[in-house]
């Protein structure tokens, strides 16, 4: 099959064709026969100004098009190239509007080929790459790209980018091939007759044991390789791990790159001593220690030579995915001796092949659901694990699209389905059986030990990395939470009115095969399931306006309503008609579930198994049994009380009327822990860079319920020379909070603006606030008008946090304020980060639930909730967020804290004492910023 096609590029001076923007540059690529044929580069005259950002980011001057030809002078040469071709593009949209915009005007008529979208394709035929842009593809691919931004160097690059991806479509399997037949209809590129010469060519190749491919139920998947067994190591081979550590032992002799850090050994020896003696081990290790090697190092000889089992825990999952790619495989070449190390996460991480394929022959529902199941039909070709963290999807494990094919709780009750033996799920927990290391979450941790599930395999010896998230984690996963959108969710998926929904399509297969139940029996489920969903919204709606009417209601720091109550203590009249609502929704919900179980029943005894309809009977009893839990999880909310839990309700103030959350939360998770969790293993290691407060271990002991085991401890400081490398500065004549929020947000926003002037951007600014955030952001941007700071603001734009430290560090000269979510967890090395700006120090909100709860609970008992609660939590938070500054040896860089709570308060020298031994100066705004220029240009 001979096809032309050429690849266009164009740079411009905007991106609005129809509001006057025009192309500066235009390059193209000719393919034929899957060659670069020929090649067209030309600049263009625009007759008018280029904007400065444009010169920025493409190099193109005025005075490189200034004797450039007009758009209508290469017009002829364009569409002479474009005669009887596909027209390609990286963002076809873009490139192809401004085309024809430009044809149009020089009285041609535009272009209205087959046109093929680069980003499309790749999004569906490379479905791990780590981004689809140009540059991203280039470098993922190794296709050489000299300069970005110019067109004759990305046509250039995208006619090898599709070379690449056509030659990848074209040794598809044909399976995979057929069902793409079917999606590519609903795609934006005219890439389906390919996909049918694909097929044509590839449906009689027979695979071969070199294709590593299976057809399974007519869908073509990786072939797995057989799950590897525990293997049994002779003691001779478990040597060496006394001296691995040092100048000459093991891990220097193996690895010509390692460094000894001072503290590894100290660490791995009291991790084996934990170990070895049945105990429990707390680590504060500072950063550059090297952590991961010291526990991994002793919990793997232990492992070999006990034949137990011992789990690592991380908070992130990217920590699991570091100490997969870095630590694992480097000690796997180290060590004498073979072990087997599993990540395992939540089941919902990994992907169902019965729900997958029942989808796929369902008509999609939007765009990207098409584009979904497209790059999953190319993923199930290369992955071994099926996990969601490895493919590029829109949305990722949070979308509603990847919750329609997630594995969940019925993928117990398929055991004696003929897809078992092909689910990632039930595979991870095979491989996980057989693990020596086993490498978790603390989310999938507590989750397991609350409800006792028992997805983990037994262990008895754990190592809590990150640890200082342990109480939060352990509270919500012993909590309660529900909201409207939970419950509505849910009854989509039941479907009693929705034609995508399990209900209505086994309905549809019941009535032409079996016809048990009678046209007025689907009449009274759908009148009663209406009654129903009315009564959820009436609820909600009730809960909104109880909420809305409570006088004493405080602002989240999101900007929700909130308040607190206790279910059965409230009398006011507005709470007896909300338990009054909830009793008639528990009432209709309980005779619909009787209703919608035997529906099942009558069904399942029918249902060939494997069939279609067979696993929509499973999918369906699965989100009968979600409507109950919820149901409950109401009932325990609106009518018990557990004087251990705090309840509160949140709303959105400006969102829909019935858009009310309920939570509940344990106030004190000691005895939870101590009974649930350290009663029950042999040796539990937590370790973080910020477990003490004034150097003692004896906060965090108390509120995890440590004490009564005695544990042992061990505080290691940082290896980094702190004192050369960083210095913290405290402005003195800033504005107080107290004096006025106003006053001291312009300050705040003036001080980031002037230290970034110096700084040249590579500043992290962390609030405790998002409302002060939002505030000191738009301060920023509008004194800013130069644009001479890309400005970054967390949840003023869109993306998750790895998005927004991406875009960080994509330019020179950012600056990104962030709350939460950023005073830990993550890593900005080197020259991307100089600059650490403290706004006020990190005590949590007082109107934040759990934290007023544990106050009450300590005033009530005679305590100092200040001294006993908030103060150790904020030291501790402060020292994580201390740590984002110096992650490397080579790290420099400066800490400023606008508080001056730190200087004029009596426990402001806690926060001080908390850091590491390093210059701390006190002076005027004007000699602090010509120390930080002094200091970083050193």
């Amino acid at each position: 099959m001979s096809e032309k096609y050429v690849v266009i590029d164009t740079e411009t001076t905007g991106n609005a064709p129809k509001k006057g923007d025009k192309i500066i540059q235009i390059g193209a690529a000719v393919i034929e026969d899957n060659q670069v044929k020929q090649t067209f580069s030309t600049f263009v005259r625009p007759f008018q100004h280029i904007p400065v950002f444009i010169k920025q980011l493409t190099g193109i001057s005025n005075e490189d098009v200034k004797n450039a030809p007009s758009f209508s002078e290469i017009a002829p040469e364009l569409l002479e190239l474009l005669e009887n071709a596909y027209f390609i593009a990286h963002n076809v949209p873009f490139d192809l509007n401004f085309i024809n915009q430009e044809l149009i005007q020089a009285g041609y008529r535009p272009f209205n080929g087959p046109t093929i979208d680069t980003v499309e394709c790749a999004r569906f035929l490379y479905p791990t790459a780590p981004g689809y842009q140009l540059s991203q593809l280039a470098d993922w691919l190794n296709i050489t790209h000299d300069r970005p931004h110019q067109a004759d160097s990305d046509a250039i690059v995208t006619a090898y980018l599709w070379l690449n991806m056509k030659e990848k479509l074209f040794h598809l399997p044909a399976p995979t091939l057929k069902s793409l037949i079917s999606l590519a209809v609903y795609m934006d590129s005219d890439i389906g007759s390919l996909i049918k010469h694909a097929h044509t060519l590839n449906k009689h190749h027979t695979l071969s044991e070199e294709d590593g491919i299976e057809i399974y139920k007519g869908l073509a998947i990786k072939k797995l390789e057989p799950l590897q067994k525990k293997e049994q190591t002779s003691k001779e081979n478990i040597l060496g791990e006394k001296d691995f550590f040092s100048t000459d032992g093991m891990l220097a002799r193996s690895w010509s790159d390692y460094e000894p850090r001072q503290g590894q050994d100290q660490i791995a020896k009291a991790v084996k001593k934990a170990f070895q003696m049945r105990e429990h081990l707390l680590i504060e290790a500072g950063t550059g220690i090297g952590k991961s090697l010291s526990y991994l190092v002793p919990a793997l000889f232990y492992c070999k030579e006990a034949d137990r089992r011992v789990v690592v825990s991380t908070h992130t999952v990217n920590l699991q995915e570091q100490l997969m790619a870095k630590e694992i495989p480097l000690l796997r070449k180290i060590l004498p001796f073979h072990f087997n190390a599993v990540v395992m996460k939540g089941r919902n991480h990994y992907l169902c092949l019965r729900k997958f394929k029942q989808l796929l022959n369902t008509a999609p529902s939007t765009y990207e659901e098409v584009l979904g199941l497209a790059q999953i039909l190319t993923w199930i070709l290369e992955t071994n694990t099926g996990d969601v963290e490895e493919i590029n999807i829109a949305g990722g494990s949070s979308s509603s699209f990847w919750e329609k094919m997630m594995s969940d709780e019925t993928t117990f009750s398929e055991a004696s389905s003929s897809w078992f033996p092909k689910n990632y799920y039930n595979r991870i927990r095979e491989q996980a059986k057989h693990a020596d290391l086993l490498i978790t979450n603390h989310a999938l941790l507590f989750s397991d030990l609350s409800k006792d599930s028992g997805f983990l395999p037994s262990y008895k010896n754990v190592i809590v990395d990150e640890a200082h998230h342990l109480e939060d984690l352990a509270a919500k996963n012993l909590g309660l939470e529900v909201n409207y959108l939970d419950l509505t969710q849910i009854f989509h998926k039941l479907g009693l009115m929705d034609k995508t929904g399990y209900f209505q399509r086994l309905m549809v297969y019941e009535q032409s095969v079996h016809q048990h139940f009678s046209s007025s029996w689907y009449q009274y489920r759908e009148d009663h399931f209406t009654l129903l969903k009315y009564e959820v919204d009436e609820l909600f709606r009730m809960l909104y306006q109880f909420c809305m009417k409570t006088v004493q209601t405080k602002q989240t720091d999101v900007g929700r309503i909130s308040i607190r109550y206790i279910p059965s203590i409230e009398l006011s009249s507005d709470w007896q008609v909300i338990q009054d609502s909830l009793k008639r929704v528990l009432v209709l919900f309980e005779g619909e579930a009787n209703e919608w179980l035997s529906f099942y029943q009558h069904l399942s005894s029918h249902a060939p198994s494997g069939s279609l309809e067979y696993g929509l009977l499973y999918d369906f009893k699965a989100a009968v049994k979600e409507a109950e839990d919820v149901c409950d999880q109401l009932f325990a909310l609106l009518m018990e009380k557990d004087e251990n839990y705090v309840y509160w309700m949140e709303i959105d103030k400006k969102g829909a009327a019935n858009a009310a959350y309920l939570y509940a939360r344990p106030v004190d998770v000691s005895d939870l822990l101590a009974d649930r969790f350290f009663a029950k293993k042999d040796s539990v290691v937590l370790t973080s860079a910020a477990l003490t407060v004034e150097n003692s271990f004896t906060y965090v002991m108390e509120k995890w319920g440590l004490v009564d085991f005695a544990p042992s401890v061990l505080q290691l400081p940082s290896p980094f020379e702190y004192d050369k490398k960083a210095k913290v500065f405290i402005p003195e004549d800033m504005a107080a909070i107290k004096d006025g929020e106003k006053e001291f947000i312009i300050q705040t926003a003036e001080f980031i603006y002037q230290a970034a002037s110096v700084t040249e951007g590579k500043m992290l600014v962390l609030f405790t606030s998002f409302d002060m955030l939002k505030k000191t952001y738009y301060q920023l941007r509008q004194w800013d008008e130069a644009s001479n700071f890309v400005v970054i603001g967390q949840g003023l734009k869109s993306g998750s946090r790895l998005k927004l430290l991406k875009a960080f560090k994509q330019y020179d000269n950012a600056i990104l304020l962030g709350t939460n979510a950023f005073w830990e967890g993550i890593d900005i090395p080197g020259q991307d980060l100089s600059c650490l700006v403290i706004v006020r120090l990190p005590f949590s909100p007082p109107n934040e639930p759990v934290a007023q709860a544990r106050m009450e609970k300590i005033k009530s008992a005679g305590g100092n909730p200040f001294r006993e609660v908030s103060l150790p939590q904020a030291v501790l938070r402060f020292k994580q967020g201390f740590g984002r500054l110096i992650r490397h040896q080579n790290d420099k860089g400066v800490v400023i804290v606008l508080d001056k709570r730190i200087l004029q308060s009596k426990y402001g020298m806690h926060f001080i004492q908390s850091l590491p031994k390093l210059p701390v100066v006190h002076k005027p705004v004007d000699s602090v910023l010509n120390d930080i220029a002094a200091f970083l240009g050193d």
